[in-house]
């Protein structure tokens, strides 16, 4: 595929105006509702193929969300994107002011491999109801996946307007070597990195989802099996691979042993006496990421789980028991089914090791004590989180979700998403009834009064 050709075919058709229609937006976001559930249970199917997601997962966290969140832009498309006026500034007297929400171009949408689906077409969704054209690169790792999500998009739109281009690192970057007009990027801190240097070469705006060390902090005022039943689910949905999951947990030490007993049972209550064999857990996705895995089972005390099987890429549901803060799953974002506990004394040492981390994406806290939820709140800073459960502000389609610093640029879900993808740009419509001398030169004796007015206004 030559890139370049590519882009500019978009381009064109931009220009054309062809995108600008709100009405030509919403028929084409049906026709993506209709493709997407012609295709669900081939879709459920490829999840299944690459790392043997569960259909109740795939369902919760990739083709639900996709269908909600295609319902929800259909429906409010046309108030989101009407001109929105705003009060005038004295000032301006005789004046109307608007914003006017115009799209960006011709945008690159880069998605993971964790949730391939989902992640790819949320962002593609808020660019389309935008009105811009669009680039979608899939993650090679999740080959059908991507290849449904190809069949999919080009299904539905003609290649000028969406395409998908497949590929590795040489094809992903070729396409950050050229100009674009938005990039959307979600995956590691790393890869973030490099995807914010190439677009800082054309002073492109982007938004970053990234990651980072996510905190669970639990008090001793908890009801123990309420929080190992939400926590289980949270961290072990998708095998861990999910970049809001609980990263580590810091509990307080008078609790800690009774936590371990009850997250053993409630991982046995979810998944039975051996998680290989459930269906309801997941495989990591390549021998990559199982042997980074299973090297930070290394010199460590397991207190659940442990068993590993290279061959069916199987990690069990593990829990370690207060290791080292030196150790490798306390360097960096686990992004797997290990879970880290720590005990903790006092409030210090909470902040001691919260504090040897980058913002995180998530962070969530366990309590019944509203002063110590608040404390933590207010204290650290993160993406987005909740009070005594896991991951469940992703579902809110009206909060923002994004990262912070480290753990990203930028944020969308519903509305969110369209305004991430478009450009608010700010008219005033001068009348011409009336037209003030005092702003205009000569300036001289009009210091004094020009004081007192800016005071006023």
């Amino acid at each position: 595929m030559n890139i370049p050709s590519l882009i500019d075919s978009q381009r064109t058709y931009f220009a054309s105006g062809k995108t600008r229609s709100i009405q030509q937006r919403i028929i084409f976001l049906k026709r993506l509702r209709e493709s997407v559930l012609r295709h669900e249970t081939t879709i459920h199917e490829a999840l299944y193929a690459d790392f043997k997601k569960p259909v109740f997962e795939s369902i919760a966290s990739e083709t639900g969300i996709i269908i909600r969140e295609l319902n929800l832009t259909i429906k409010n498309l046309a108030f989101w994107a009407r001109p929105k006026k705003v009060k005038s500034a004295i000032a301006n007297f005789p004046s109307s002011d608007y914003i006017i929400y115009e799209p960006y171009g011709t945008v690159l949408i880069i998605a993971p491999w964790n949730y391939p689906y989902q992640l790819a077409l949320a962002p593609l969704i808020a660019a389309i109801a935008a009105g811009n054209t669009a680039v979608v690169k899939p993650s090679e790792l999740t080959t059908a996946t991507s290849a449904i999500l190809e069949t999919i998009i080009h299904e539905v739109f003609p290649p000028e307007y969406v395409t998908v281009v497949q590929g590795a690192v040489p094809e992903t970057t070729e396409l950050l070597s050229q100009q674009w007009d938005y990039i959307f990027f979600t995956g590691s801190v790393t890869v973030g990195k490099i995807v914010a240097k190439a677009a800082a070469k054309h002073l492109t705006p982007k938004t970053l989802e990234l990651g980072g060390k996510n905190p669970c902090v639990i008090d001793a005022s908890v009801n123990i099996r309420l929080v190992a039943k939400r926590i289980v689910w949270g961290k072990f949905l998708n095998a861990g691979q999910t970049c809001i999951a609980p990263d580590y947990v810091l509990i307080e030490a008078s609790v800690k042993e009774a936590f371990l007993q009850t997250l053993q049972k409630e991982i046995e209550n979810a998944y039975g006496d051996d998680a290989k064999l459930s269906p309801d857990f997941a495989r990591i996705i390549n021998e990559k990421n199982f042997d980074r895995l299973t090297s930070m089972l290394e010199d460590v005390s397991i207190a659940v789980g442990g068993d590993t099987d290279r061959d069916q890429l199987y990690i069990a549901p593990t829990i370690i028991d207060h290791p080292s803060l030196d150790n490798l799953a306390m360097k960096d974002e686990i992004f797997g089914p290990i879970l880290p506990v720590i005990p903790y004394q006092t409030k210090a040492d909470i902040e001691a090791i919260i504090d040897r981390y980058e913002k995180p994406l998530a962070g969530y806290i366990f309590s019944r004590k509203r002063s110590f939820s608040n404390w933590f709140l207010e204290r650290f800073s993160f993406g987005g989180g909740a009070v005594n459960d896991t991951i469940i502000h992703f579902i809110n389609e009206k909060l923002p979700f994004g990262g912070v610093g480290h753990s990203g640029i930028g944020n969308y879900h519903g509305k969110y998403s369209f305004l991430t993808f478009s450009h608010a740009k700010a008219v005033v419509k001068k009348g011409n009834w009336l037209d003030l001398p005092f702003r205009y030169a000569p300036y001289k004796g009009k210091n004094a009064l020009l004081k007192i007015v800016m005071r006023w206004l």
